[in-house]
C-alpha cells in the first residue's frame, strides 16, 4: 500500500506543488490537504494518514502548537516543511523536540524550483517518517512532567568543580551514535546523568548550524557540560562533545587522555558527521576502555564501527526496537554481531553509570 500523506500549509501554491511532486512516486499518495490546523484537525482524526507534512507559519494556529497537540492525541509521524527552518534552527529543534521526525527547509524564493531540486530529500523524509514510530508526548517524556523542570533548574545553577582525581584520571570514553528520533532520545539519556559522568562523544545526524544550538539547549537541561566539539577539545569527565554538522568527529589519545579531532572529509554512509567515523577512531585508540551506544536512526551508519569496537573488547549497547522511533541503525549493528546488550531507552543512562563503576 502507498504511504498516505496529508499536507497542512496555508499556501495554495505549496499545496499544489507538493501534490505534483508526490504524484511522481508510486509509493506515496496525497491523501488530503488543508490550509490551516483548525481545518486539518477533524480531517486527520477521520482519515488517520501515515505521515503529516506540516508548515510552521499559518493563520489561526501555528504549526508547532498544532504538532504538540497532535503528538498528544494521535502521534502521526510528522515532517516539517517551513521557511523558518532556514532562518533559525531553533524552530527546527523545537519541532524535533515536539516529536517531528524530520525537518525540510523551504526557502522564500524559487519555491517550485527548490522543491523540484529537493524532491529526493522530501520523498526520503516522508518514507522515513512512514517507517517511524513516534510516541505520544506522555510516552516520550515518561516521568518528565515531574523531572524535566528540576533538571533544568539544576543545570542553570553553576556547575561544581569536579574532584581532582576525576580530572586527572584516565578517562573511559562513552560514544553515542543516533539519527532519526535521536534528539529526543539523547535528551532522555543525558538529562539522567550526573555532572561527573565519563566524557561522552556524540554523533547525531544534523545539518550545519543545528548542532551548536542543539548543544546549547542540551547544556541548559543537563548537569554535564554539553557543547559542540571543537578540534583539540579534551574529552574529560563531565563533558559531552557533539559533532558539528558538516564535519566528522574522531578521537585521538595522547598522554592517557582523549581529544576531539574535528575535520572535513567526504560523507561516510551518506552522512557528515558519520557515526562510523567516530566509532572506528575510538576502536583504534580506546579499544576495550570504551562504551559504544547506538540509538534510534534510519540506515546503517555506525553498525560496522560498532562491530569493530565490539571485536576490540569495547562494551556495546543498542536501543531496543520498542523504544526506537526508527530501529534501522540498532538493527544493522545487531545483525552484524556487534552488540553486547539490547535495552530500552530508559535504561541507557544506567548502563553508562554501570560502565563507569567498573573502575
Amino acid at each position: 500500500m502507498p504511504i498516505r500523506v496529508f499536507v497542512v500549509d496555508d499556501s495554495a501554491i505549496v499545496r499544489q506543488t507538493l501534490q505534483h511532486l508526490l504524484q511522481g512516486d508510486p509509493e506515496i499518495e496525497l491523501q488530503g490537504a488543508a490550509p490551516n490546523p483548525l481545518i486539518a484537525a477533524p480531517m486527520l482524526r477521520k482519515q488517520r494518514p501515515d505521515v503529516l507534512l506540516l508548515d510552521i507559519e499559518m493563520p489561526g494556529m501555528d504549526g508547532l502548537t498544532f504538532l504538540r497537540q497532535q503528538m498528544a492525541e494521535l502521534a502521526i509521524p510528522t515532517v516539517i516543511c517551513s521557511t523558518l527552518s532556514t532562518e533559525g534552527s531553533g524552530v527546527a529543534l523545537d519541532a524535533l523536540a515536539a516529536g517531528a521526525v524530520a525537518v525540510v527547509a523551504k526557502p522564500r524564493l524559487g519555491l517550485r524550483q527548490f522543491l523540484e531540486d529537493s524532491r529526493r530529500e522530501l520523498v526520503a523524509a516522508l518514507k522515513t517518517a512512514a517507517r517511524s514510530r513516534p510516541r505520544t508526548v506522555a510516552a516520550a517524556t515518561g516521568a518528565a512532567a515531574g523531572g524535566a523542570a528540576p533538571r533544568a533548574a539544576t543545570a542553570a545553577a553553576p556547575r561544581p568543580a569536579l574532584p581532582g582525581l576525576h580530572a586527572l584520571s584516565v578517562n573511559k570514553p562513552v560514544l553515542i551514535g543516533s539519527s532519526t528520533g535521536g534528539t529526543q532520545a539523547l535528551e532522555v539519556v543525558l538529562t539522567a546523568l550526573p555532572a561527573d559522568c565519563p566524557g561522552i562523544a556524540i554523533v547525531q545526524h544534523m545539518p550545519e548550524k543545528f548542532t551548536a544550538m542543539y548543544a546549547q539547549r542540551m547544556n541548559q537541561l543537563c548537569a554535564m557540560d554539553v557543547r559542540e566539539a571543537r578540534d583539540g577539545d579534551r574529552l574529560e569527565r563531565g563533558v559531552v562533545l557533539i559533532a558539528p554538522g558538516g564535519r566528522h568527529l574522531q578521537l585521538r589519545k595522547a598522554g592517557g587522555q582523549y581529544f576531539a579531532v574535528v575535520a572535513d572529509g567526504p560523507p561516510v554512509n551518506r552522512h557528515k558527521p558519520s557515526v562510523d567515523v567516530l566509532f572506528r577512531s575510538a576502536a583504534a585508540c580506546a579499544g576495550a576502555d570504551a562504551l559504544a551506544i547506538i540509538l534510534t536512526g534510519m540506515g546503517d551508519d555506525g553498525a560496522r564501527g560498532m562491530k569493530q569496537l565490539h571485536d576490540g573488547g569495547a562494551r556495546t549497547v543498542a536501543q531496543d526496537e520498542a523504544s526506537c522511533v526508527v530501529f534501522g541503525m540498532p538493527r544493522e549493528a545487531i545483525k552484524l554481531g556487534g552488540v553486547d546488550e539490547v535495552m530500552p531507552l530508559d535504561r541507557v543512562a544506567a548502563a553508562i553509570l554501570k560502565f563507569d563503576a567498573r573502575g
